[in-house]
């Protein structure tokens, strides 16, 4: 059983859903990422999503394409991502980080090589924004040789027909990208949500998380409700960028207020169950 299988089998046992933020890998700096990341266990993150920093990203919008060249000045790398992963493993073996990017990046890197160092850093899944099923035979295989999950997106456009095979080889849990558009822009319903969510789980026994579009405690809280786990990205990148000085630096603000939000996620999504139980 890998690391998400067995976070996940533990939150069913609790009765709710997983808490998972995404930071940039290197954003706004490699020293002042790694504490973020260091922290995020502690203030409730179950998973973590760590961006793998790509000059071209089609699916995000204004906040997470910052976040990017941030770290890119920042001193981001594929490299130096899988470094940060390998560090915090020293750390904590038990939250899975799951790695969440575009092709080129690791393509560039070489698909055998990146998932050999990936498997030895601690990396769990895989998260490849723009690589569909059916041209993921480069790299899917290799990830689950090494025992990585390999996670699929599926969006409002997926239909129950596309379903089976963005489905197929699937592994860790599906990630529901709730709105068909960039991240950040806007949310979609709770009955829409609902109603993916209820399709999907027809088709997978995989967990179901929801992302794009949650950017308060109360959203993440309705998704939390009805999904197997509440993911949330832009508005946790803004709230870092919210903190920096002129020049794009990390303050003494930085590290506190971003785990602060964190933890008032977090609370959301703990609560969700618990309000559905009573």
């Amino acid at each position: 059983m890998s690391r998400i299988e067995r976070r996940f089998a533990a939150l069913r046992a609790e009765g709710r859903a997983a808490f998972v933020p995404f930071i940039m890998a290197a954003d706004p700096d490699l020293a002042t990422c790694e504490a973020i990341l260091a922290g995020l266990p502690a203030a409730g993150a179950d998973l973590i999503e760590l961006g793998v920093m790509f000059s071209d990203p089609m699916a995000d919008g204004p906040a997470i394409q910052a976040a990017g060249l941030r770290a890119r000045s920042g001193g981001a790398s594929v490299r130096h991502t899988l470094a940060m992963v390998r560090r915090f493993r020293a750390a904590d073996s038990d939250t899975p980080i799951v790695l969440m990017g575009y092709y080129n990046p690791l393509y560039i890197y070489g698909c055998a090589a990146f998932v050999k160092d990936a498997a030895a850093a601690g990396v769990d899944g895989l998260i490849v924004v723009d690589l569909p099923p059916e041209e993921d035979a480069e790299l899917a295989p290799f990830a689950r040789a090494a025992g990585i999950d390999f996670v699929r997106l599926a969006t409002p456009t997926t239909d129950d027909a596309r379903l089976p095979v963005v489905l197929g080889g699937a592994s860790g849990f599906v990630y529901y990208v709730a709105i068909a558009g960039i991240t950040g822009t806007r949310s979609a319903s709770s009955y829409a949500v609902i109603q993916a969510v209820t399709r999907i789980k027809r088709h997978t026994n995989l967990p179901v998380a929801v992302g794009f579009g949650i950017r308060t405690a109360a959203q993440a809280e309705a998704v939390a409700a009805v999904a197997d786990a509440a993911v949330v990205g832009s508005a946790l990148v803004q709230k870092l960028a919210e903190t920096l000085d002129s020049a794009g630096h990390a303050t003494a603000r930085t590290v506190p207020e971003v785990l602060a939000f964190v933890r008032d996620l977090a609370t959301g999504v703990q609560r969700a169950r618990r309000g559905k139980a009573a």
